[in-house]
């Protein structure tokens, strides 16, 4: 009787703890869910923060934000959301100012690089063709597009630039831009070992009379009258500046005429070679890779026209027979190679950012400083007449770049 009563008090017990146990895990989960619906209430009652233009941001409780966040954290994202109701024009203007200021400093400073590499490659190429006891036009154009050519590998290699692949075909095109740009500085060194380097660049002043006979030529563009008659100041203040140079001579003259007709041939097939369908299937055939292309196929037409016409006067043995300081000469061609196709990478950099109109402008300023800088630095004579001339063709190029805004007839 002991043992069943002892049982069933036992039962007894365990059914009250059972059910106590019972009873409290149902408290617990009403608790948890009565805490789920206050939470969900209160996150439906804190409206979300939203950039106006409609991207949505994470809601966030700013009661929660300031009992539970030190100081800092509570400016700052005071701070982010002041910034967050800026309207998208007021956050667009003040992204493009700064980006403006940058880019206006960085256009500047390729301007001023542009300027400066002009400047030292016709200071040093001076020098050399002046230390030369012949000319040595063909010579000094090899290395000048030598030394271009490794720059150019440089940048293929280090992946700086995209390298193009051509083909057979497409290489057979850009041979003939090759051989103009070759024969073109050629010209232009033989002109600058003639004559002064001023005078070489007011008769280069006149391109734009041979940029409107191609283009009109090639791609059937003609251009206005105003055009036209902004070529009038060009070809006169040649001719004026021509017949008051002192040291005119016929080679120079002629010299920077054939520089001019050849790369203003260039650079119209050019733009013809880059409008075509073949080219254009190659993405990385730019403006720039077609310039790097030229260089290097210039470079290896230059060898043996070099080797033809130069290759027996240029070896060191002779050079230093005839008293020159062969590492000196070396030094300054080095220069000047490193500087002619700075500056012409250069120019290409600046054509990319800014329009054609704004790059003819600035390189019309460039020969402006050119003729100046040169004046001062080889103390060349010039009268009053030939700054007159000189003036009148840099004012007339100055007029065709503004002008050229009009777009051309195309037959």
């Amino acid at each position: 009787m002991q043992r069943a009563a002892a049982s069933i008090s036992s039962s007894r017990a365990a059914a009250s703890i059972s059910s106590s146990r019972a009873t409290a895990w149902a408290s617990t989960a009403n608790s948890r869910h009565a805490g789920a619906a206050s939470c969900t209430t209160s996150r439906q009652a804190v409206a979300p923060l939203r950039i106006r233009g409609q991207v949505p941001v994470v809601p966030l409780s700013l009661s929660l934000l300031s009992e539970r966040r030190p100081a800092r954290t509570r400016t700052a994202l005071a701070a982010a959301a002041t910034t967050a109701e800026l309207p998208p024009a007021e956050d667009a203007a003040a992204s493009s100012d700064s980006g403006g200021i940058a880019g206006t400093v960085q256009l500047g400073a390729l301007i001023v690089a542009w300027y400066l590499l002009n400047i030292y490659f016709n200071i040093y190429n001076k020098q050399v063709l002046q230390a030369l006891p012949f000319p040595l036009p063909y010579t000094i154009t090899a290395f000048q597009l030598g030394f271009g050519s490794l720059v150019i590998f440089f940048m293929w290699a280090a992946r700086l630039h995209p390298f193009p692949h051509l083909s057979a075909a497409q290489l057979a095109k850009i041979a003939p831009l090759a051989a103009g740009h070759m024969l073109g500085t050629v010209f232009t060194n033989m002109s600058l070992g003639a004559v002064a380097v001023s005078f070489t660049h007011t008769i280069k002043a006149s391109e734009p009379f041979f940029t409107v006979l191609l283009s009109a030529f090639f791609l059937g563009e003609w251009p206005s009258l105003l055009v036209l008659g902004s070529l009038v100041p060009i070809v006169g203040g040649v001719a004026l500046a021509s017949l008051t140079e002192v040291s005119f001579n016929w080679v120079g003259f002629w010299s920077a005429m054939a520089s001019n007709l050849l790369n203003q041939t260039r650079n119209v097939l050019s733009k013809r070679l880059l409008g075509g369908e073949e080219m254009m299937q190659e993405e990385s055939m730019d403006d720039i890779n077609l310039f790097s292309v030229i260089t290097v196929l210039s470079f290896l037409l230059s060898c043996p026209l070099m080797l033809l016409a130069e290759g027996v006067k240029f070896s060191p043995a002779y050079l230093q027979s005839t008293g020159l300081n062969l590492q000196e000469l070396c030094v300054r061609a080095a220069l000047a190679g490193l500087c002619f196709h700075g500056y012409q990478k250069i120019s290409y950099m600046i054509l990319a950012r800014v329009s054609p109109v704004t790059h003819s402008v600035a390189n019309c300023v460039k020969r402006v400083v050119v003729i100046v800088s040169s004046v001062l630095f080889f103390r060349t004579p010039i009268s009053p007449v030939n700054a007159l001339g000189t003036g009148a063709a840099l004012g007339g190029v100055y007029l065709y770049s503004r002008l050229k805004k009009t777009k051309p007839k195309s037959q």
